[in-house]
């Protein structure tokens, strides 16, 4: 297993000890989180180990091409990291925790996103079973950044951007402004891989 594979299991890690944490902590009575402004101190390192994993993803994909370590499985496990570490986070921040005061993300736009990442896997493993190997296109990574920018914004409660956000309407913070640019990317990436690689569906190799 090379360095690059390496990494993108320590992403799959940090995923797991920080969602296992955020949920330990959810059922621990009486407790009284810190809190800095609009940010919570729990919410505060649980965004800064989200950066973290999601440099990650960067790296082993820099490493990987720098060193002509791309491999199978390098491409198999790293979306399978990517969508735990977005997904877990996605339904994390759908309910609100340690008071209602928390920004959340509206359950349509993690209904969208995650049915996406769904239908994607599935078409994935159809072409496995064919002996094809999907990589991700430009589209899934550009989604791939809107969400690991979104997210951590909604981690620190819409901070800093909360000082330039409409008093009047919800809609017109940018947070959620955000969310949804990530939203309609997710779907729209969805299908252009599925477009784009349509000869899968029709039992075709090239």
């Amino acid at each position: 297993m090379n360095i690059p594979t390496k990494i993108t299991i320590i992403r799959i890690a940090l995923v797991a000890l920080l969602f296992g944490t955020l949920v330990v902590l959810d059922f621990i009575p009486g407790l009284v989180i810190p809190t800095y402004g609009p940010v919570n101190l729990v919410y505060l390192l649980a965004m800064i180990v989200f950066i973290v994993a999601s440099l990650t993803d960067f790296l082993d994909g820099y490493l990987a091409r720098k060193w002509n370590q791309v491999t199978d499985l390098g491409k198999f496990l790293d979306p399978i990291a990517d969508k735990l570490l977005v997904n877990a986070s996605l339904l994390y921040l759908m309910l609100p925790h340690f008071g209602k005061e928390n920004l959340t993300i509206p359950f349509f736009c993690v209904l969208l996103m995650i049915s996406r990442d769904l239908v994607v896997d599935a078409f994935r493993f159809i072409a496995a079973s064919k002996g094809l190997v999907l990589s991700a296109n430009i589209f899934g990574k550009m989604k791939t950044v809107l969400q690991m920018i979104a997210i951590p914004v909604v981690f620190l409660n819409g901070w800093p951007f909360s000082y330039f956000d409409s008093s009047w309407s919800p809609y017109f913070r940018i947070a959620t402004i955000l969310v949804y640019l990530a939203t309609f990317m997710s779907v729209l990436s969805g299908v252009i891989y599925i477009y784009s690689n349509r000869h899968v569906l029709k039992g075709e190799t090239q």
